[in-house]
């Protein structure tokens, strides 16, 4: 089994390699499975109809804008990984879907999208900390239309805290959980990862949300594929943001 090991590298883009190892294998992983639940609830949350066009930043493999698009609603995916771009674009076939190898803290769309979906700390929540998520919210709500809204998911601080596990780390000043993980590639093959991800209150997401010029609609706590309006708690493994920008 290979490993990796070492300090949080700068930039933010420490889970390419990771995704350019677990490929398809990807979309094994049970938290993948219940994308049309997921789906289903975004829809209704945002109020999507077929026509509109949505930004789904960090989309990864793509399972959330494919979805969006079989349901007639336009999806441009933006992700920095390529390998998992290439499996997007490979069940794209002719839905109304296009995906793009790009920074998401680099976008400068202006007022072009119904709405923003930003799920699954894709995009959101593996960036180190400090203002990097702040500046990221900022964007995403630049690229919405006047009344656009956005729906952003973040693990919780709390879930993460009370169920701390043994050789797992939790930096309480910047929020960020690190972990070592053992990825099987689509053949099976092992190697260990080293995973770092930014942990949420939803008063944090809340400011931040705030901060970036958006109307707060609501958090919700949320499980992966069991999306509902229900209230943040402490054995809720996620938080979902619901917002929009002014008119």
């Amino acid at each position: 089994m290979e490993t990796t090991g070492g300090e949080l590298p700068p930039g933010g883009h420490w889970f390419n390699p990771v995704a350019a190892f677990l490929g398809q294998a990807y979309l094994r992983n049970a938290f993948t499975l219940g994308t049309a639940q997921e789906v289903d609830f975004l829809v209704d949350a945002l109020d999507l109809r077929a026509g509109m066009r949505v930004l789904d930043a960090g989309c990864g493999p793509g399972r959330h804008a494919l979805e969006l698009g079989r349901r007639g609603i336009a999806v441009l995916g933006v992700d920095a990984s390529p390998e998992f771009l290439a499996l997007a674009r490979a069940d794209a076939d002719e839905l109304p879907v296009e995906f793009v190898e790009a920074d998401v803290r680099e976008l400068r769309y202006s007022e072009e999208f119904d709405a923003v979906i930003c799920l699954c700390q894709g995009g959101f929540g593996l960036l180190g900390g400090d203002d990097a998520e702040l500046d990221v919210v900022r964007v995403l709500g630049a690229a919405l239309l006047p009344g656009g809204r956005i729906a952003l998911s973040a693990f919780s601080s709390y879930f993460v805290v009370r169920h701390l596990e043994a050789g797992e780390s939790f930096d309480a000043r910047l929020g960020i959980n690190h972990e070592i993980a053992v990825v099987r590639d689509p053949h099976g093959r092992e190697r260990e990862f080293d995973l770092w991800t930014t942990c949420y209150t939803p008063r944090e997401l809340r400011l931040i949300a705030e901060r970036a010029g958006l109307v707060v609609d609501d958090v919700f706590g949320v499980t992966p594929g069991a999306y509902a309006r229900a209230a943040p708690s402490i054995d809720v493994p996620e938080h979902l943001l619901l917002a929009h920008r002014p008119r």
